[in-house]
């Protein structure tokens, strides 16, 4: 499962706030990812665009 930070503020959540990226997807050439929150509560869904602009990769874990 690989970890991301926030860069800057997205959709109400501060700039640090960490991510785990729980799934990846590509239809017709559209990348889409789920992330959740450190706590596991919160779930966005957010494209390619979005990911490299707005968050960081830390680490990945097993």
């Amino acid at each position: 499962m690989k970890v991301y930070k926030l860069k800057k503020k997205f959709r109400d959540y501060k700039r640090g706030t960490q991510f785990y990226l729980i799934a990846e997807s590509e239809y017709i050439g559209v990348k889409e990812f789920v992330l959740r929150t450190e706590d596991l509560t919160v779930r966005i869904s957010i494209n390619e665009r979005e990911l490299s602009e707005h968050f960081s990769f830390i680490r990945e874990i097993y």
